[in-house]
């Protein structure tokens, strides 16, 4: 079988979280091989984020290019063509970044490209079976694919566990050299941070987050009583905000804060990819839906199929008796 690459994102000298979930994919795909992780960049906190990846992986491979000092998709893409060998099989957290860079690198290397993935299981010879959601997650549909000639699959947020094993006690081995001049058509100029509103979720170890099943304006004051109850605060998906229902400092996203609570609540939220793209460090969810195939539920620690409006009330006065 083809070796495994994982793309590892990183800011300020910290590895992404999904790091590590992409290395439990890596290992879903092949249990006793030793997947690789490599890292673009610049400076010394490229050296900081492959120190600390060497705990999760066999190999960490380093890229150290002053054009990559800000990540650039069209020059990351250039240098891993350039270091990967052929045929590699390529797992990239499925991010703004991460679907930026992954479709023109699979065009690249000539491979197959497998998006958004939620679960991967073996199928016959060297084909793998990649589940993925279709139409707003109310199918789950399940691609088989030949990777045989390589592979790009980006991984869905919260997808795979991290998983409990012994250090791998890895080492750093330096590909910068292997590189040559990288050339793109775009260029950084700034980082504008988004405006914090009265509540800054991103600070809070409990956040109560509701979507559409909120129903209505007046209705959030249900999840702020539990918010209250827990020492939280109340988050939202975007579809709250377009509704002007609560503020945009509010919004847990792709489009809106990233929060790395110890336990999110998700109520009323089905579940998409540009909402999970938006919660890091692994968080305990508890998923509360009336619908019971929302796709949250895939994520959830615990799930819960009944309306938040009857449901919050609930829990809110068990919590207080306690």
């Amino acid at each position: 079988m083809a070796r495994i690459f994982t793309y590892i994102a990183h800011k300020s000298g910290v590895a992404d979280d999904s790091a590590a979930e992409l290395a439990a994919a890596a290992r879903k795909m092949d249990a006793t091989g030793s997947p690789a992780a490599v890292v673009t960049g610049w400076g010394p906190d490229l050296d900081a984020v492959c120190e600390s990846l060497r705990a999760s992986f066999g190999e960490v491979w380093k890229i150290a290019n002053e054009s990559l000092a800000y990540p650039n998709a069209e020059l990351v893409r250039q240098a891993l063509v350039q270091v990967l060998p052929a045929g590699s099989i390529v797992l990239i957290a499925h991010s703004h970044f991460g679907t930026d860079l992954a479709p023109g690198l699979s065009i690249k290397m000539n491979a197959a490209y497998v998006p958004d993935a939620l679960d991967i299981e073996p199928a016959d010879g060297a084909a793998f079976k990649f589940v993925r959601q279709e139409f707003g997650g109310q199918v789950s549909a399940h691609v088989r694919c030949d990777v045989s000639a390589g592979a790009v699959v980006s991984i869905r947020a919260g997808a795979f566990k991290a998983l409990e094993s012994a250090p791998a006690g890895g080492v750093v081995v330096d590909k910068s050299a292997e590189v040559g001049a990288l050339a793109s058509g775009r260029r950084y100029l700034e980082t504008i941070a988004p405006e914090t509103g009265d509540v800054d979720i991103t600070r809070y170890p409990v956040l109560v987050s509701v979507g559409r099943g909120i129903e209505g304006q007046e209705n959030v004051a249900i999840a702020q009583e539990l918010a209250d109850a827990l020492g939280g605060a109340v988050s939202c998906s975007r579809p709250v905000v377009d509704a002007k229902w609560m503020d945009k400092s509010r919004q847990v996203g792709s489009s809106g804060q990233t929060v790395k609570p110890k336990v999110y609540l998700a109520c009323g939220i089905s579940g998409s990819f540009q909402h999970l793209a938006g919660i890091k460090g692994n968080p305990f969810i508890v998923a509360i839906n009336k619908n019971p195939k929302a796709p949250i539920f895939r994520v959830a620690d615990v799930g819960i199929a009944a309306d938040i409006l009857e449901f919050l009330p609930e829990l809110t006065a068990k919590i207080l008796q306690r």
